[in-house]
Order: structure tokens, then C-alpha cells, then sequence
């Protein structure tokens, strides 16, 4: 297949593009507007590669995206283009508005048009829109999973909009016969991943001896889900998944923030022990949780699982092992990062050493 991976450079973008330029056959272009979180450096490895095309870009261009599916001769559109950090969302709510509703309703758009000329790629053709479980809401300690039947009911202005980008999707599907797929994930976590997000934030922070900060009583609680396994179950879906259809997948593993954080921190006494700053617990910090802090995510998977016999790969033990390393190899990385003063003042990387 020819792809076309959107926000490619991003964290789960790039792993995707790694994901299927290592273990598959097909060729890859990538369309990345290159905001704070996108990263080309993430696709270093493939520099000069005949089967990966890099295309700076935002997917509400109604220009650009036409050119870029009928000069590749793409066979799908992969989606993972959003805004997705939650408290940037409450600070700054019309870029997700713009991005998610605005920027996928403009993707469809494009895939439609080119879809329609394309009778040669009607059995084929797919359009895979990568979402999130936060749309589902809140769930109470002893409510049952999210199963892709939960009716909507999003708390924040990020899981809001991408509510919007998924009902969107569906729309062209029942309205204009465009062959969707959607995917709601629950937190994922690994290599490239920008450090305003809980994992990675911890862990440049706990290397660095800085606070360790968590929300609240730290007792909201998440399923996490490695990167690498979110990536092959949406590959599996190109192939596998009817069009149409939602599929929720999940990493089968719920925790409590302030597990996560001890885990990482026990983690990192037991990979880097001659850190000044073990026991690197000692580093937590509560502070005051952030508004609309939903409690509880669960994913009821089955659905993926029973349809395309995909499972998670990686306990939660294996996978922080995997990516504290990954980070610790990758100290230029990390460096770069760190030093771009626009993400400093965004991550608190200034504030003193505890």
C-alpha cells in the first residue's frame, strides 16, 4: 500500500511510520504541519529513504492534501493529526476547535473527492481516523469498561473536539459511503513521545532531580497502552476492519496516577542506581488537580481482539522498562528538546532543582 500518514511526526504518527516501514512492504508519505509536538527528527532513521516522503503541511489544506493523494496514488489515509494535550486545551480551546473539528471535516473533504475519482480504489481504499477514549467521559470504581457502544460524553474541550472530528467521520461513511475506520485508544506511552505528557514529563524530571509533579491525590485512574502495540492493531485494521465500524483498543492495564509514577520511579532507581536523586520517589510532588479531571478510563477491547486476534504485547512493567531506556539512549534527543526555549517555559523545565 501507499500511505499517507497525518501528523506522521508526532508521537504515535512516528511510531506508526517506524511500525511500517520496519515490518512491511508499503511505502509511506508523511504530512505533518510541524507545530510544538511534531518532530521530523523522530523520523531520522528513514533519512533518505526511497519508501518515505516527508510533506511539511496542515490537512485543512484543500490544495495541498488533493496533490498529495493523486501524485502518490495513496491507498490510505491514516489520521493521527490532532491537538491532544488536555491542558492546553482548557488554556487555549480554538486550536483543538481548528485542528480536530475543522482540519479533519477539510481531510474528509479531500478523501472524499479523490476517493469518488478513484474507481479503481473503490474495494480498497481506506480512511483510519485515530481518536481517543476520553470522548466516552468519566467512569465511576465500579463501572464497566468503555465498549464502542458507551454513548458520547466528553468533559474537556479536547475530548470534545475530537468527539466532533469522530462523529464527522462517521457522517461520511453513512452520508457519502467513504470507507472509515475509527479507533479510540486509551493512554499510550513510549519512544518520541513530547514530554508535556505524564510518562515522559516524569521521567526528564526525575533525571534532572525537579519536583515530580501529580494531580490532585494522584488516584485518577488511566489504562495504558504501549505505543508499539496501538500501532499494530491499526495496521491490523487497514486489512482486517470493516469499514464503517469503531474499534476500541486498549492496553488491558488500569493504574492509578500515582502508581504509574511509583512504578517509573522504582524503575528508574533499578536503571540509573548511581543518580544523586535515589530514591527518585522522594521527588513527587501533589499539586492542585487541573478542571474537569475525569477519574476513570477503562477500554472493553474485545471487539478488536475477536475480529483480528490482536492483543497487547506489553505488560506495563516491560513497556516503562522499554521506554525509560529509550529515553536514557537518547540523550541528544531528550537535549533538544529540553533546550528549545518555547518548550521549556511550556514543560516548567526552568524551575529549580528540588
Amino acid at each position: 500500500m501507499k500511505l499517507l500518514v497525518t501528523g506522521g511526526a508526532g508521537f504515535i504518527g512516528s511510531n506508526y511510520v517506524h511500525h511500517v516501514l520496519k515490518n512491511t512492504q508499503d511505502d509511506v508519505v508523511v504530512l505533518d504541519k510541524l507545530t510544538y509536538a511534531g518532530n521530523k527528527e523522530n523520523l531520522g532513521a528513514f533519512k533518505g529513504s526511497l519508501r518515505l516522503s516527508f510533506v511539511q503541511g496542515d490537512i485543512g489544506d484543500a490544495i495541498l492534501v488533493p496533490q498529495i493523494l493523486n501524485a502518490h496514488g495513496i491507498d490510505a489515509i491514516v489520521n493521527f493529526a490532532a491537538e491532544s494535550h488536555v491542558d492546553r486545551s482548557i488554556t487555549s480551546p480554538g486550536e483543538f476547535i481548528q485542528t480536530n473539528v475543522v482540519g479533519t471535516f477539510e481531510l474528509l473533504q479531500s478523501a472524499r473527492a479523490y476517493y469518488d475519482s478513484q474507481p479503481l480504489k473503490k474495494e480498497t481504499f481506506r480512511f483510519l481516523h485515530v481518536s481517543t477514549d476520553e470522548v466516552y467521559g468519566s467512569l465511576g470504581p465500579n463501572d464497566a469498561a468503555f465498549s464502542e457502544s458507551t454513548p458520547y460524553s466528553p468533559n474537556s474541550p479536547y475530548s470534545a473536539s475530537k468527539a466532533a472530528s469522530d462523529h464527522l467521520v462517521r457522517a461520511y461513511f453513512h452520508t457519502y459511503h467513504l470507507p472509515v475506520l475509527t479507533t479510540n485508544c486509551s493512554n499510550n506511552y513510549g519512544p518520541w513521545q513530547f514530554p508535556e505528557k505524564l510518562i515522559p514529563l516524569m521521567i526528564l524530571n526525575a533525571l534532572d532531580g525537579k519536583k515530580l509533579p501529580v494531580y490532585g491525590d494522584g488516584l485518577n485512574i488511566r489504562d495504558w497502552l504501549y505505543v508499539e502495540d496501538h500501532c499494530k492493531a491499526i495496521h491490523m485494521l487497514l486489512t482486517q476492519g470493516k469499514p464503517g465500524e469503531t474499534y476500541n483498543v486498549g492496553g488491558l492495564c488500569e493504574k492509578t496516577n500515582l502508581e504509574l509514577v511509583h512504578t517509573l520511579c522504582h524503575l528508574l532507581d533499578e536503571l540509573v542506581p548511581n543518580s544523586p536523586f535515589v530514591p527518585h520517589k522522594n521527588l513527587i510532588h501533589f499539586v492542585t488537580d487541573r478542571p474537569g479531571h475525569d477519574r476513570r478510563y477503562a477500554i472493553d477491547c474485545r471487539k478488536i481482539q475477536l475480529e483480528t486476534g490482536w492483543q497487547p504485547s506489553e505488560t506495563l512493567e516491560t513497556g516503562l522498562r522499554k521506554t525509560i531506556q529509550w529515553y536514557l539512549d537518547n540523550r541528544e534527543w531528550r537535549e533538544h528538546i529540553s533546550s528549545n526555549k518555547y518548550n521549556r517555559e511550556r514543560l516548567g523545565l526552568n524551575q529549580p532543582k528540588k
